[in-house]
């Protein structure tokens, strides 16, 4: 079964290729032009970053009449940012970075690459700007970076003789435009309320790159190749998702901690730490602020401060105010980067409730004292979940516990007998018949001499 799936699959790729290739050959044979089309979405980082140079240097290589990018994103990366501006300045093709659907935006690195871009384009209904750098502090970078930026963004506004004192003012100012701004202070070239609209009037315009080449465009019935990210690259990219960033976070910090307080759930344990490491590797992408790390630390060591005096309190009440604002300022919101409002509203009732209610119940139990836990101790049970050495769970006086077994493996269904109780988790072993016959005596000493 295994091996014929693997040549299933490499037969589908193979068949892919080779439709690709006939696809593109019978264009060029009869003249067809193709647009190579990627999206920019989401935070600028390494992976999307090297997805779309990738995608220019196919393009370049197979002549393609243009590259078409579809941008909407809050900013990122500089590096990154860096790597697709040289690409679009050294491409070829020319490049036309376009700003859709409607509601979309260029922030930050974003508005970098349209201006990057040969041919600049907006929908209705779109913005542009906002592109401040903003350090790890929070405030904006020294005035040497700041001025390296704007140097920048005015450099690629003259290239292709747009209007470099607004351009500029996107990275001195953190101003933002609309598409209709745009398009009437000569920042863009297009306003296009649909790729097929952009298309139509391109098609024919003389486009001077990068390098001083002029460039006529053949855009009209042009093949769209579409150039997908591609699903684990694509999922890798969602996880840098700023929001995601925030919920892994606190999820997997709740998760650590339901661990330390209640052993035996690993599976809690384990999953909260990989939902820790993805959200501080995403904070690692994102342009992060000091102050929000900083505000997001205290309400953790708030709630555990909380944690060894249960009951909703001061510390507790310090710790929800510590997370709102921390997530607040989290990231740079001038620069688009935010945790949005419903998200950390979310985040932080569900850490509330989480803390306050769950956390202190369990704590509660694990603390009372063993007088009220003993009579558990030489109950019987069932196993609902096999119980090993390291773990499994058992069904006792009309409850679920975590429970362990020193000996033999207890298969799911078997009568099972505690034996003690550490914590919340029992100690157990399978029914014997000595076992049967102490229940069975067990209602006629309740209730006094039989005779």
């Amino acid at each position: 079964m295994q091996r014929r799936w693997r040549v299933g699959a490499t037969a589908t790729v193979a068949a892919a290729l080779m439709l690709t290739g006939l696809a593109r050959q019978a264009r060029a044979q009869t003249g067809q032009p193709a647009i190579a089309s990627v999206e920019l979405t989401g935070v600028v980082d390494p992976i999307i970053a090297d997805h779309i140079t990738s995608v220019i240097q196919r393009a370049n290589d197979a002549h393609d009449a243009a590259v078409l990018i579809t941008i909407d994103t809050p900013g990122g990366l500089g590096s990154s940012m860096d790597e697709i501006d040289q690409a679009i300045i050294n491409s070829g093709v020319p490049v036309i970075g376009y700003v859709a659907p409607s509601g979309a935006r260029a922030a930050s690195a974003g508005a970098f690459v349209l201006m990057s871009s040969p041919v600049a384009a907006m929908a209705p209904g779109t913005n542009v700007g906002a592109s401040t750098p903003i350090g790890l502090s929070g405030g904006d970078l020294a005035a040497k970076v700041t001025n390296d930026s704007a140097a920048k963004m005015r450099s690629l506004a003259d290239l292709y003789g747009r209007n470099g004192d607004v351009a500029e003012s996107f990275v001195t100012n953190a101003t933002s435009i609309t598409a209709q701004e745009a398009f009437d202070q000569d920042v863009i070239d297009y306003l296009a309320p649909s790729q097929d609209d952009l298309l139509a009037q391109v098609d024919g315009a003389n486009v001077t790159l990068a390098n001083g080449t002029t460039v006529t465009m053949h855009t009209t019935g042009a093949a769209i190749d579409e150039q997908p990210l591609g699903g684990f690259f694509g999922f890798l990219h969602t996880l840098l998702d700023p929001n995601l960033a925030f919920i892994f976070f606190w999820l997997g910090l709740g998760l650590v901690i339901l661990e330390l307080i209640i052993p035996g759930h690993v599976f809690s344990g384990t999953l909260g730490t990989i939902l820790l490491i993805l959200a501080f590797v995403s904070f690692g992408v994102l342009p992060v602020r000091i102050i929000g790390i900083a505000l997001l630390v205290l309400s953790v060591i708030a709630f555990i401060v909380e944690l060894k005096a249960p009951g909703f309190g001061v510390w507790g009440v310090t710790a929800i105010v510590a997370l709102l604002l921390g997530g607040w300022f989290l990231y740079d919101r001038a620069g688009g980067v935010e945790v949005s409002p419903g998200v950390l509203a979310g985040v932080a009732i569900f850490a509330g409730l989480f803390f306050g209610l769950v956390v202190v119940k369990a704590l509660s139990l694990r603390h009372t004292p063993p007088a009220q836990l003993r009579p558990i101790v030489g109950a019987d049970g069932i196993a609902i979940a096999p119980i090993g050495p390291n773990g499994g769970l058992a069904r006792v006086s009309a409850e679920e516990w975590q429970a362990v077994s020193p000996g033999e493996r207890i298969r799911e269904g078997t009568p099972i007998h505690v034996t003690s109780i550490d914590g919340l988790v029992l100690t157990v072993e399978a029914t014997t018949d000595e076992h049967a016959r102490a229940g069975q005596r067990a209602p006629a000493t309740e209730g006094g001499d039989p005779a």
